[in-house]
């Protein structure tokens, strides 16, 4: 007996395969099933490449199975030309039986629209199925079409009295290394990685991916007076770096300094991550950002990792107002995940 929830599931599984490779696209995966039998299976796989259905369309090894077939996709398939041509006119052109969607795309460009191609060419469309997880693993793309501005994670690491450094700023080291092994996974998985000036200057981070396989996000660092030496790590232009702060802009190859308004507010930096088309932001710190992110309401994962030392005075960890959502034990960490409804 065909169970559509499976079918979508696997999709789903082979959507999250893009993660840190699609955006500012959204993660889409595909199934084809004829007569309970998964003939096709596609992801989007790159920014720029063939999407998940045309991937799926191209495995099928018998086209002729097509016209008897549903395809299971979870998101609403597009129905405008960008960098590849509309995946909806592609499924009717391709005379599929059934289009099952998991979530509707919120985007202007398509809202709706996909649907409308499908069903005015005969093709039977069936919505909503496994929304809620198709719109969760989506919670980057939904979060910069519908609210405006790239999805925020804050990441820290404190002592378990809750300190995140020592009076003289050091924090070596607070977390275990698997920990760490996280927060290079977590790098390669978003678009951007923000610090503060004394994060910068005190740990000198490179803040690329080391310890896990994928791309470098962009390098973002706050600045106000620009008093920083400009032989740390995150000017070594070997990455994008946007430096932000109050006294110019100017381009320098791999480096950018952007001139804000006011001395520092979350949101113009977020508004101008939105213009450049970067979905997501993970703050890495320092103390005074996070809180920064945390008192202005502007994010919507936070992730911590209490580790096992005390320091018992030096710099106090961000406060969190609520209870946490989500737990796990890394060795003698326990890391803490936090869900901003």
């Amino acid at each position: 007996m065909e169970n559509p929830a499976n079918y979508m599931r696997r999709a789903l599984e082979l959507a999250e395969l893009g993660l840190g490779s699609v955006s500012p696209n959204p993660l889409v995966g595909c199934v084809i099933v004829h007569h309970d039998r998964i003939i096709g299976e596609g992801y989007h796989q790159k920014y720029g490449g063939p999407h998940a259905e045309v991937n799926a369309i191209q495995s099928v090894k018998n086209q002729d199975l097509l016209s008897e077939a549903t395809v299971y996709v979870t998101l609403e398939p597009c129905a405008h030309y960008g960098k590849t041509p509309p995946c909806a006119n592609l499924l009717v052109e391709k005379r599929v039986k059934k289009v099952v969607i998991a979530a509707m795309d919120s985007n202007p460009l398509v809202g709706g629209k996909g649907i409308e191609i499908l069903k005015s060419a005969g093709i039977e469309v069936e919505t909503g199925l496994l929304e809620a997880e198709a719109r969760w693993q989506n919670r980057r793309f939904f979060t910069q079409i519908e609210k405006n501005r790239p999805y925020v994670i804050l990441k820290w690491a404190q002592t378990s009295d809750g300190f995140v450094a020592r009076k003289d700023f050091s924090s070596k080291w607070i977390s275990n290394p698997i920990s760490r092994q996280f927060v290079h996974r977590w790098r390669a998985e978003e678009d951007a990685i923000l610090v503060g000036k004394n994060t910068a200057y005190y740990d000198n981070p490179s803040l690329n991916v080391r310890d896990w396989r994928g791309k470098d996000p962009i390098r973002l660092v706050i600045d106000p007076q620009l008093r920083l030496d400009p032989q740390l790590k995150i000017f070594d232009q070997s990455i994008p770096t946007i430096c932000y702060n109050l006294l110019k802009n100017e381009q320098d190859q791999n480096l950018e300094f952007v001139k804000l308004t006011a001395n520092f507010h979350p949101k113009e930096i977020l508004a101008d991550l939105q213009k450049r088309k970067i979905q997501s932001v993970i703050v890495e710190g320092g103390a005074f950002v996070l809180k920064n992110f945390l008192d202005a309401e502007l994010w919507d994962e936070a992730r911590v990792f209490t580790g096992s030392s005390r320091f018992r005075e030096g710099i106090e960890a961000p406060k969190m107002h609520q209870s946490p959502d989500r737990q796990i034990s890394i060795q003698d960490n326990l890391l803490s995940y936090y869900f901003h409804v």
